[in-house]
Order: C-alpha cells, then sequence, then structure tokens
C-alpha cells in the first residue's frame, strides 16, 4: 500500500542518517542531565533584572568617574567667598581681558596669599571648564573630595571625649542643601555627616560653597548601606532619631537629645524611605504655625541641631 511505503520509506530513510533519532533509545539522554542552579534574575542577560542591574552599575560608574574629576566654582562672588571660607583649591583661572573690580582683586590676592596657583586663560576655555555657566571671568578649581568610612566617625566621636552626635542624610539630592546641613552640623557640635552611596548629593563645588569650608573640618563619610550602617550604629549604643513631619514626638519633648545620638533626615520630596524609618528608636517633627509649608531639610536640620545643643549643655554632656 502508498501509505506502507511512504512509513516503510521514512525509516530507512532515518536509518541512514547519522546520529541518535527520534525513537532511539537515550536520544534525549545529553538535552535531559542537569545544568546547575538557575543563576539569578540579575545575571540572566534578556532578563528585566539584569538590565536593571547593568543600568545602575553604569550610573555608579558615571558617578564615580564625575567624583573623580575637580570641579570648578564659577562666578566673582562665589570665588572670593570660597576663598575667604577656606575651601581647598588647586587653581584660579582668570579669563584674559576682563574687566577689573575689587572682587577680581580680592581673589587674586586670596589666592596668592594660599599659595593656589593662579592661571589667565581664554574667556572660551573658561566657557568650556564651567561648562557654560556664568562665571564673569573667575573660576576656582576644587579636588574631589576625600570621603571618610563610617567607622572613622565613631572613632572621631569617641577621641573627642564626648557624647557622639552625627547627621545622617537619606536622599538629600541638593547640593546646597547638604552643604548648608554640614555647615549646621560643625555649628552645632556634630562629630560627622553620613551620606548613602546611592540618591544623595556629593560634595561638589556648590556643596563645598554652601558649606563655607565646614567641610573640610568635619568628617563625611558614605555608607554603600545606609540602613546597615545605622542598625551598626544602633548596636555600638546610639539612639536613632528621624526628622518627620509627622514625629512621634515634637521637638520639645525629645528626651533622648542628651545620650549618644543620630539624627537622620529624609529627602526635601518624599522624606524618610520606609526602611529607614523604622529602623529609627523615634520620629521627631518640629510644631509650626498652621498654614505654613515644612522647612526644607537644611534649615529643618539647623533647628533640630540647635534644640540638641541647647539640652546637651543644659545636662551638662557636651
Amino acid at each position: 500500500m502508498a501509505g506502507n511505503s511512504r512509513r516503510q520509506g521514512a525509516i530507512r530513510k532515518a536509518g541512514t542518517k547519522k546520529g541518535a533519532v527520534v525513537g532511539s533509545g537515550g536520544q534525549r539522554r545529553k538535552a535531559l542531565e542537569g545544568k546547575g542552579p538557575t543563576p539569578k534574575a540579575e545575571d540572566r542577560p534578556g532578563h528585566k533584572a539584569y538590565r536593571s542591574a547593568n543600568a545602575a552599575t553604569k550610573r555608579d560608574q558615571a558617578r564615580q568617574k564625575k567624583a573623580d574629576k575637580p570641579e570648578l566654582i564659577a562666578g566673582r562672588n562665589p570665588v572670593v567667598e570660597a576663598l575667604r571660607a577656606g575651601v581647598p583649591a588647586t587653581a584660579l583661572y582668570v579669563a584674559l581681558n576682563i574687566e577689573i573690580d575689587d572682587r577680581v582683586n580680592d581673589a587674586v590676592r586670596l589666592a596668592g596669599d594660599k599659595g593656589i596657583s593662579i592661571l589667565e586663560i581664554p574667556r572660551e576655555e573658561l566657557d568650556r571648564k564651567t561648562n557654560r555657566a556664568v562665571h564673569q571671568g573667575l573660576g576656582l578649581q576644587v579636588p574631589p573630595f576625600e570621603y571618610a568610612h563610617p567607622d572613622d566617625l565613631m572613632a572621631v566621636a569617641r577621641n573627642s571625649g564626648e557624647v557622639p552626635l552625627f547627621v545622617a542624610l537619606d536622599g538629600v539630592t541638593d547640593p546646597r542643601n547638604l552643604g548648608a546641613v554640614i555647615r549646621s552640623a560643625a555649628a552645632f557640635g556634630a562629630h560627622g555627616v553620613l551620606l548613602p552611596e546611592r540618591r544623595s548629593a556629593g560634595m561638589t563645588a556648590v556643596a563645598w560653597r554652601t558649606s563655607a569650608g565646614t567641610a573640610a573640618k568635619l568628617p563625611i563619610a558614605v555608607a554603600t548601606n545606609l540602613t546597615r550602617q545605622l542598625k551598626a550604629w544602633a548596636n555600638d549604643g546610639l539612639m536613632l532619631v528621624g526628622l518627620d513631619a509627622d514625629g512621634s514626638v515634637d521637638i520639645d519633648e525629645l528626651e533622648l537629645a542628651a545620650d549618644p545620638l543620630v539624627i537622620v533626615l529624609g529627602s526635601e520630596g518624599r522624606g524618610l524611605s520606609r526602611l529607614v524609618r523604622e529602623t529609627c528608636d523615634a520620629t521627631v517633627s518640629i510644631p509650626m504655625a498652621a498654614g505654613v509649608e515644612s522647612l526644607n531639610a537644611s534649615v529643618a536640620a539647623g533647628v533640630l541641631l540647635a534644640e540638641v545643643a541647647r539640652r546637651r549643655r543644659a545636662a551638662g554632656r557636651v
């Protein structure tokens, strides 16, 4: 029959094919052998988690590359303010053929007194160096900031003989706020400031200038994981107090102020993250008049730090 002849022909044809074929015993043996555990999602190319992890790595590398480069403070007033504040600098750039005023003279004199190189360059080159910022013919080069390790902050506090006081920032992304917080922390006796590795402003030229040079005197550390570092400090006996608009106590009732303390500040928009808030021993709010918007991070930090300093003086624990 035609049907039988087709089947027999197919069998003969299959029999002449090299290697195992469907129906031959053990044909799938190799395919059925174990291939080991399934890789994690972030290790599998093409997976969404893999792409997200790669994107995060590239962002961190770009940030690190940027952090390794010197930055320029641009503008006559900012440059003079930075030099007067003692911001460390490696060079003062002065554009050729600019109109000289008292600020230019002050900048050149201050840079000369501090042994900072003074370089005259074409305006076009200064435009490029400052990314087309309004520099008014002056640019001050600031070297990359050297961050401390979180353990260094604890060592500074212990060596001071004082009750430890740290400020930790949870997602503050405005460098001006960062600089202002550092200035307040130094003014009210904190022993250091802690930043998370991701989603945080770094010590840029803007932060340097806003800190009025106090960043050169107060150690600034970076934590790979902020929540984990806060828990480590808690295990060392520090109390964690988060600043939050809906805090469990208001600033007038902060009995923990005289204890070894970490003040945690949230981001400008969303405040404290959930994990950080849950890690805190207490959250504190600042009473305000009705109808007034909440204070920004740096102003709120100054108010809380001032109250902590007052309570510590009253308790004789400074």
